[in-house]
């Protein structure tokens, strides 16, 4: 049984307290630590660059859960051109953002649970308020994460991911 308190654990048999509807990650799929201080690479909170030519966003994308009032998200990079990128970073801190139309990218992100790969999947980034990271709109295709944002989850979906986070299968 899930709530949006906690669950028990299907893999564990333990009881959880909070169901989380929040992941991310630190950097894109295509950042290691070895690139850290070199020529041309910068890895912030919310905008990386690899070798001065890739040029990624961190970014929210959303799914619907369709028996509760939360939004679950994942926490998600995005590659963009280099002329789009250019522009969201001139727009950065700038109220006008908001009006910006959306920007064409990849999804830089390789998702757990989730197959084929969410890797390179075609993406619109919407740029929000200053302050707001931008949401990712999917190319609406018949990938799993792509049918997902569009017809949403349920509770026990959330909940499956919860377990897959948390106790991996090797």
């Amino acid at each position: 049984m899930s709530t949006d308190l906690g669950f028990l654990c299907s893999s564990c048999g333990q009881e959880h307290e909070g169901l989380p509807f929040t992941y991310g990650t630190v950097a894109p799929a295509y950042w290691n630590e070895g690139m850290e201080g070199g020529s041309g690479n910068v890895l912030g909170d919310e905008q990386c660059v690899i070798a001065d030519e890739h040029f990624f966003l961190r970014a929210r994308l959303t799914l619907p859960v369709l028996d509760s009032e939360n939004d679950f998200e994942w926490g998600v990079w995005v590659s963009l051109s280099k002329s789009n990128f250019a522009r969201a970073t001139e727009l950065w801190a700038s109220t006008e953002r908001v009006a910006e139309p959306p920007y064409f990218g990849w999804l830089s992100t390789e998702l757990p649970t989730y197959e084929p790969t969410t890797l390179n999947l075609k993406t619109k980034v919407h740029s929000q308020p200053v302050g707001i990271r931008p949401t990712v709109e999917l190319e609406p295709t018949d990938h799993p994460l792509a049918v997902e944002q569009r017809t949403g989850i349920t509770l026990a979906r959330v909940q499956d991911i919860a377990e897959l986070l948390l106790h991996p299968r090797h």
